[in-house]
């Protein structure tokens, strides 16, 4: 193939087209530089499928041969028409066929197409010798589909002033031609457009003059979806901001999951008769744990920056245990008990989670948990506590309808706004909208507007002699901001300790719905490894890093058991919007968030500050973070067919049985003397449900199993999903990298794998990826 300058490429074209006057011009005798292409007869299409789907090869080749052609060079002085109308008698051949896939080829227009003219000014006839073209993995694959009008202008201007460029396509590497040939075979085939200058002539493997497509190595699909390019992002895994940018998005990172991390206990500890000190104690183990196990996932798990903390999976089945028969009537250290008890069925259960990732167990399970799986079930987490939600916002309406309204106002209305660079208002939403919400509370509190005359809102509403102020109990506490005391009675400095409730005790019904729960938060953080993985520009992990960070996750909870948190520990759902937000994925950053959340830990007034937020406020808060929780659920769906039929259904299904079926099973009461309040009545189902074995402690299991919405919801999607037939493009499976692309991709070592000194004692491990 002829090389020239670009001021030859636009007079060879002019010379060729002849001003549209029909001659024919010879451009030369030169022989091209690559043997004739002949397409296969004899092919087998369903073969041919299969191996284009195994290697992933893609077409540079437009279906559209004469059109297409003609429209995309018709600028750079080819009157392609024309000579085409002479030769053909005014229209167009279109190769509808490719001779390699045997598959008709769709009209692409976001390549630059080669251009194949015989020195008789036929395009592309029926007899062309099609040339091939191969282009190199060069192991990003979002890199391989660039915008037509880009390349278009590019190759234009290159045409026009001979300036040395490359990267056409986007790669730096791909060199754009078009090659002529003659097909009568009574001349030699010349070229119609020279390559640009000074570029290299012949790759590794690939011989000059040689068409190129796209290869992507075996299993992966045309723009996968395990990665969807740059999104804008400040800092990369890898990168390291200064030290204070590190310690202001260290702070920022954790600011904005506040709300998941620390307001738990401030639904539970009440209901478990725990005291305002309790709660705080509490929060502050919340921290602690969320600040190792954060460091342990950066080090030991998928090292992705994900924060790690007290789940909203876990809430549910710790509300159902909490509201079992035996424990209601309880006075004697009754918080302290059911925690004891919530510690064991924790640490059995993350035994079983460990055991799951370990074996290579989960590395199996990848492949029947897809999304049309993980969207409803994660969905449930937030729409298990609906009856919960508004029910307590409700008794305030002064307060929580200006809560909901700001922070919708900060994450919606006002979520483009930057100050000084940074979206204030969509980091900040909780803790802005929190902050400003509680201020007004207290001037309500200070104003007299929970003050009911003969009342204390000190004393216990046990102990209210009057029926008139007996109504008002609930109100002022639930409303009130001076109703806590746990910043007079807890400590300055407190270090939170193992067994600092007591020793667990274990039973089996309770360490059964715990397991079963492990099983949930598993396939609640494969989803999040996923989608987060998305997020900071990497190609998603292997399984068996997926199960390196499940078995870790069991080991955390396990740690969560031993200190008294009163859930397990996982990957917070909410991480993804957070990265969404901050634009911030250093994993150097989360690890100073983290130190943080363990200094803080330490402070006691800092866990009995959170406690003091009143619990209208609270739920308020809450009611966003549930309806957050299920949109990112849902947001699953984009990885397969959103518009299938099929998955419509199963998703629709899965939603409504996982809320129709525990509804069933909550309806049968107990035959305690003590009533649950209306927003308990869910979670009271385990100890009076329909099933009835004779054996007390399945039935228990059983029933509480059957009163959780994410357990029906998963059992449901996960049944129908892997037995309803369907594509796996309509299924949208996860794909997932493969052990090999970690030695070939030089950003994945640095992402994913273990360091070094660790990972020498793991060698033997290599079902977790190392």
């Amino acid at each position: 193939m002829e090389t020239g300058s670009s001021s030859e490429f636009l007079d060879r074209g002019k010379a060729m087209t002849g001003g549209g006057n029909g001659k024919k011009h010879d451009v030369g005798a030169a022989k091209a530089n690559v043997e004739p292409f002949v397409p296969r007869r004899d092919y087998n299409p369903q073969e041919l499928r299969s191996w284009a789907k195994r290697t992933g090869f893609v077409s540079d080749y437009s279906g559209e041969a004469g059109t297409s052609a003609s429209e995309k060079f018709d600028s750079a002085g080819f009157d392609v028409k024309s000579v085409d109308d002479q030769r053909e008698g005014g229209s167009s051949p279109k190769i509808e066929i490719d001779p390699v896939l045997g598959l008709a080829r769709p009209n692409r227009d976001n390549e630059i197409e080669p251009v194949f003219v015989s020195k008789h000014g036929a395009v592309r006839s029926e007899n062309d010798k099609v040339l091939r073209l191969k282009e190199a993995w060069n192991g990003e694959v979002g890199r391989q589909i660039q915008k037509s009008k880009i390349g278009d202008e590019q190759a234009l201007a290159l045409a026009g002033d001979g300036d040395k460029k490359n990267g056409i396509r986007g790669n730096g590497d791909a060199n754009v031609m078009a090659v002529s040939a003659n097909r009568d075979g009574n001349s030699h085939g010349v070229s119609a457009v020279a390559p640009l200058p000074d570029q290299k002539k012949e790759k590794e493997g690939v011989a000059q003059g040689d068409v190129m497509v796209n290869l992507f190595p075996e299993g992966e699909e045309i723009a996968s979806r395990g990665w969807q390019g740059p999104s804008g992002l400040k800092y990369g895994i890898t990168e390291n901001p200064s030290l204070v940018p590190l310690i202001y998005y260290g702070l920022q990172h954790y600011l904005s999951l506040v709300g998941s991390l620390v307001l738990i206990p401030i639904i539970m500890v009440p209901i478990m008769g725990g005291t305002d000190n309790d709660t705080a104690n509490v929060i502050s183990t919340m921290l602690f744990l969320s600040g190792v196990t954060t460091i342990l996932h950066s080090y030991f798990g998928t090292r992705l920056p994900l924060v790690q903390g007290s789940s909203f999976v876990y809430l549910a089945p710790a509300l159902v245990i909490i509201n079992a028969e035996e424990f209601r009537n309880l006075t004697h250290h009754k918080f302290r008990h059911i925690m004891r008890e919530l510690q064991g069925a924790i640490i059995v259960g993350s035994i079983f989670q460990c055991i799951l990732g370990l074996s290579g167990f989960m590395s199996l399970l990848l492949r029947i948990i897809n999304p049309i799986v993980v969207a409803p079930t994660i969905a449930a987490v937030g729409l298990a506590f609906f009856s919960y939600g508004f029910p307590q916002a409700g008794t305030c309406m002064e307060i929580s309808i200006p809560q909901m309204a700001l922070v919708l106002i900060f994450t919606l209305h006002l979520r483009g706004i930057s100050i000084f660079g940074h979206h204030t208002f969509r980091i900040y939403a909780v803790p802005l909208s929190v902050t400003l919400t509680w201020i007004y509370a207290s001037f309500l509190t200070a104003g007299g507007a929970y003050n009911y005359k003969g009342c204390n809102p000190k004393i216990p509403s046990s102990n209210i002699l009057t029926d008139a102020c007996r109504k008002h109990a609930y109100t002022m506490k639930h409303c009130r901001t001076d109703i806590s005391n746990a910043l007079l009675t807890s400590a300055w400095l407190r270090i939170p300790y193992p067994f600092q409730w007591g020793f667990p005790i274990f039973h089996f019904r309770t360490c059964i719905i715990m397991a079963v729960v492990s099983l949930v938060a598993s396939v609640d953080s494969i989803g999040t490894y996923h989608s987060a993985s998305t997020r900071v520009n990497l190609r998603p992990p292997t399984p068996g890093v997926v199960s390196r960070g499940i078995a870790l996750e069991g080991f955390c909870s396990i740690l969560a058991g031993l200190w008294g948190s009163g859930t397990g520990s996982t990957t917070l759902t909410e991480n993804v919007h957070t990265i969404d937000t901050t634009k911030v994925a250093s994993r150097r950053v989360v690890q100073l968030g983290a130190a943080f959340m363990i200094l803080f830990s330490f402070m006691g007034k800092v866990g009995a500050l959170i406690a003091s937020i009143p619990q209208a406020l609270a739920s308020s808060v809450l009611c966003f973070i549930w309806a957050l929780t299920t949109a990112l659920g849902l947001s699953n769906l984009q990885y397969g067919q959103c518009s299938s039929f099929r998955n419509m259904t199963i998703v629709g299904v899965s939603l409504f049985l996982g809320l129709s079926i525990p509804a069933c099973f909550q309806k049968y009461k107990t035959q305690t003397t003590l009533v649950l309040p209306p927003y308990l009545l869910p979670y009271g189902a385990a100890s009076g449900g329909p099933f009835h074995s004779g054996n007390t402690q399945l039935d228990f299991a059983i029933n509480a199993l059957m009163s959780l919405n994410m357990v029906v919801t998963l059992l449901v999607a996960f049944i129908l999903d892997n037995t309803v037939p369907g594509s796996q493009q309509e299924r949208g499976v996860y794909i997932w990298s493969r052990p090999e692309d970690i030695a070939t991709d030089p950003s994945l070592p640095s992402a994913y794998s273990l360091p070094r000194k660790i990972a020498k004692f793991f060698c033997w491990a290599k079902c977790l990826g190392v």
